[in-house]
């Protein structure tokens, strides 16, 4: 159940208090709920009831709103509110920090290392969700769908508006990484004829060899590639991979395609690629702003594909990732282990 209506937007959890009998009644776990953008925390609150947990919900995802459930919480659940080092230092008496969602470029993973606390994370929850979708963009950016859509629906029967149009079979995507969500974009686009390599310097080569998929250099990728998309996590190192550089060694007229993390690639030299017509196209589920401004050099644009971070969405995917996220939570407030830990730095 969530509590609500004290100040600041929750109740108190219980202080401990004696039975009758003498006995030293311990206090209900309290878990904080950073930010939910989700429809309803039914999922939470059912994976959460094996330890009657109390649950806090913050009034928006501020650093001040967060800390008002979360100071003395024993797990935090976030999605896209920043966990900084100053919350991380204010906490008292977290275990676990729950993040619903594959990465976890939102928390100080740093921080929390002296703290002690344990992270967690869902990586395999919308595989199908994420590969349909890079499926899904890379289609209608090559056939020209939306374009052709748009010309249909304002009175123009034009087939020469939308040439050229290449077949698909024999083309060769490039995907830079080789998780779990890449891995199951392979199948679906050899199932067009669509060759697949992969630039992954961590890749095993059971999984290379499982899928008969290629590991090369990134250049080689860049160069090979008549489709490039992104499923590199983000991290320092990554931030901005895909830039003017990178775009020099691609081929003539490549698309790119984008569900993973916006800031993988430097926005202003992919608006100077598709100006130049050295990028032909590009689908992006993902942006270095989000939402972007109005005036954005990425809009307006008929070879370039925009949907709203939808990519990972599903009613089937939200109710597997909340019940996910909280169970692993539950796991480390009753001394058991995570089914999804993450590695610190």
């Amino acid at each position: 159940m969530i509590l609500r209506g004290a100040p600041g937007g929750f109740v108190r959890r219980p202080q401990p208090f004696l039975a009758p009998d003498g006995v030293n009644v311990m206090a209900r776990p309290v878990v904080a709920i950073a930010d939910s953008p989700f429809p309803s925390l039914a999922p939470v609150e059912a994976a959460l009831k094996r330890i009657d947990a109390e649950i806090r919900v913050a009034k928006s995802g501020s650093a001040e709103d967060i800390l008002a459930v979360a100071r003395d919480a024993d797990g935090i659940m976030v999605c896209y509110a920043q966990i900084t080092p100053a919350i991380i230092n204010e906490l008292t008496r977290c275990k676990v920090i729950a993040r619903t969602g594959l990465g976890v470029d939102n928390i100080d993973l740093p921080s929390l290392e002296a703290k002690n606390i344990v992270v967690t994370y869902v990586p395999d929850y919308c595989l199908q969700e994420v590969s349909d979708h890079t499926m899904a963009m890379l289609l209608s950016m090559a056939r020209k769908i939306p374009l052709s859509n748009k010309l249909v629906q304002a009175g123009r029967w034009e087939m020469p508006a939308v040439v050229p149009i290449y077949r698909l079979e024999g083309l060769t995507l490039g995907l830079i990484g080789f998780g779990n969500i890449p891995r199951a974009v392979v199948p679906k686009a050899k199932a067009f004829g669509i060759k697949v390599i992969t630039s992954d310097p961590y890749v095993s080569a059971e999984h290379l060899k499982a899928l008969d998929v290629e590991n090369v250099s990134l250049d080689d990728l860049y160069a090979r590639s008549d489709f490039v998309s992104v499923h590199a996590p983000l991290m320092p190192q990554t931030r901005g991979l895909v830039n003017a550089e990178a775009f020099a060694k691609m081929k003539q007229g490549v698309m790119i395609v984008n569900t993973a993390r916006g800031p993988l690639i430097d926005q202003k030299a992919l608006v100077d690629a598709l100006d130049s017509g050295k990028v032909g196209g590009a689908a992006l589920d993902v942006l270095e702003q989000e939402p972007p401004p109005k005036d954005s050099p990425l809009a307006g644009r008929d070879n370039v594909i925009l949907t709203p971070h939808t990519a990972f969405y599903s009613v089937d995917a939200l109710q597997e990732l909340q019940t996910k996220a909280a169970s692993d939570v539950a796991h480390v407030l009753t001394g058991e282990t995570p089914v999804y830990p993450v590695k610190m730095p």
